[in-house]
């Protein structure tokens, strides 16, 4: 088929669009969905998989975390929940390690069921509820690179003497003081007396809008901690090492370490758990693997719906220009020119439903931005244009055939 053919079988299919408005419009209605679909999921998962991939690099790809048990996306068993408990001496220990730049030490009271605080901190009249409290060691800020928006961080005599001071998180000092400079105001945590020194700056969050609850945090002195909440022992260690190909080799000397201490023989599994920020990324990817399912199953019945409805309205309109299909088959055109028609009317159909789909997928993926992480892709958008085409030429393959061979005599004689 020529060019020139070529252009006027999309000006033939548009105008069938346009005189069949409502027909044609309920036709493509689950081209419409099916796409709108991919690009929805598809946008979230993007800004999702962005934000995610900018927390890990907050948390540093050279960090190792050491717990009782490993925390993501495991349920710890009983067994793991009865373990001995890690220590100071631990970290201090993990800390002299070869390729080790950093230890630290971590305790926390917070509702980890939730996800929020269970404190609340008064400035004068003002209070704050749902606030963390978390204990830290002086190296903590070496670790994990915490940026200071004002003041400074604890010092090893704050450490050592158990001061009364606190850093606030960016949400927390925000809440009790405004536009009022915090440093060296006096705020009430649980009933005792801490003067502010420092604030964080916001941090990363993985998921969506709305306020990080990692910004609304009270950090102490793990000495200063321990008057708070003398209760809790459930220690986290992290331990920042220098380069990224150690990472294997660090690990196994963090293990070896740990058995030695804990006392744990040769057969037996470890009694606690080494993890990176690697972790978090497996556990996302298994999270956006069942995401990625879901969406190809959705967007997969809405395209094989348009796909049905494509076929039934070509199969009518081959029906309803029987005469036509006659008439050019008289005047000289061949099988493959009928056939290549009807299966660019076809395909032209879905495109437009495409189209459509493809603009309302990201007017919905622009809208969800403010609620949630949301970044529209051009890859998945061509993806999703290119796949309703297919669905056109699939599903049109097969009017087309029938109208091309139709006889053109009993064509022309159709009333």
């Amino acid at each position: 088929m020529r060019a020139s053919d070529q252009r006027e079988s999309v000006k033939m299919a548009l105008d069938t669009l346009r005189a069949n408005k409502l027909r044609s419009g309920l036709t493509i209605l689950g081209i419409v969905i099916g796409v709108m679909t991919v690009i929805t999921i598809s946008s979230v998962i993007n800004g999702l998989n962005s934000s995610v991939s900018g927390l890990v690099e907050s948390l540093g790809t050279n960090v190792l975390w050491v717990f009782r048990f490993e925390v993501f996306g495991h349920r710890p068993t009983p067994e793991q929940l009865n373990r001995k408990q890690l220590t100071m001496d631990d970290m201090q220990a993990i800390g002299e390690l070869p390729h080790v730049s950093a230890s630290s030490a971590t305790l926390q009271y917070t509702n980890f069921d939730f996800g929020v605080g269970s404190a609340v901190a008064k400035y004068g009249q003002k209070k704050v509820e749902n606030v963390s409290l978390e204990g830290d060691t002086v190296s903590t800020q070496a670790v994990y690179d915490q940026d200071i928006h004002a003041g400074r961080y604890f010092t090893q005599t704050d450490q050592n003497l158990a001061s009364d001071v606190t850093v606030l998180g960016h949400d927390t000092a925000e809440d009790l003081f405004g536009n009022i400079n915090p440093i060296g105001k006096d705020i009430t945590v649980e009933g005792r007396t801490f003067t502010v020194v420092g604030t964080l700056e916001k941090q990363k969050q993985a998921f969506g809008g709305g306020k990080n609850p990692n910004d609304s945090y009270a950090y102490f002195p793990i000495t200063t901690f321990h008057k708070l909440h003398p209760e809790v022992l459930d220690y986290w260690l992290s331990a920042k090492f220098d380069d990224q190909k150690n990472k294997e080799l660090v690990t196994d000397e963090i293990r070896e370490l740990l058995r030695r201490r804990r006392k744990v023989r040769n057969e037996a599994e470890d009694t606690f758990a080494i993890f990176g920020s690697d972790s978090l990324t497996k556990l996302w990817t298994q999270i956006t693997g069942s995401l990625f399912l879901l969406m190809f199953g959705l967007s997969a019945v809405g395209l094989m719906v348009g796909g049905v409805g494509v076929m039934n309205i070509m199969l009518v309109s081959v029906t309803e220009r029987t005469r036509e299909i006659g008439v050019r088959k008289a005047i000289g055109a061949t099988k493959q020119t009928i056939l290549l028609q009807f299966t660019l009317e076809a395909i032209v159909l879905c495109a437009v439903g495409g189209v459509i789909g493809i603009a309302l997928g990201a007017i919905v993926a622009l809208g969800l931005k403010f609620l949630i992480s949301s970044q529209v892709s051009l890859l998945w958008m061509l993806a999703a244009f290119l796949s309703s085409c297919g669905i056109g030429l699939v599903f049109g393959i097969y009017p087309a055939w029938k109208a091309a061979n139709l006889d053109p005599i009993d064509a022309l004689r159709y009333e």
